[in-house]
């Protein structure tokens, strides 16, 4: 069994940063891609941006430029850096791992607002 863990979620003011982290534990073998999403009220999931195995990154067109996906070496744990936050990057963030199977977190609530 695999677990996801995010973290880092909050409260920040428009303008702000944030650092979301995701932990995965359990049976993991290797090294897998893992994405981060995003869903805001009202609004279908969307994909922020997807790390290979091997470092590769890869961002949805909206989400270049202010947010940075890394990774840590050798773990599937991957953090999301969040910057010039807006009102409309409001949303719960999800962090997926793929594996033989997709595994999701459960989600941390981020909310920009004044």
């Amino acid at each position: 069994q695999v677990q996801l863990v995010e973290s880092g979620g909050g409260l920040v003011q428009p303008g702000g940063s944030l650092r979301l982290s995701c932990e995965a534990s359990g049976s993991i073998a290797a090294l897998y891609a893992m994405q981060w999403h995003r869903q805001a009220p009202g609004k279908q999931r969307e994909l922020v941006g997807s790390i290979t195995g091997d470092g590769e990154i890869n961002y949805a067109d909206s989400m270049e430029g202010r947010f940075t996906i890394s990774r840590d070496n050798g773990k599937n744990t991957i953090h999301l850096q969040m910057n010039s936050l807006q009102p409309d990057d409001t949303a719960v963030y999800y962090c997926l791992l793929l594996a033989d199977l997709d595994y999701w977190g459960q989600g941390t609530q981020v909310t920009v607002s004044s």
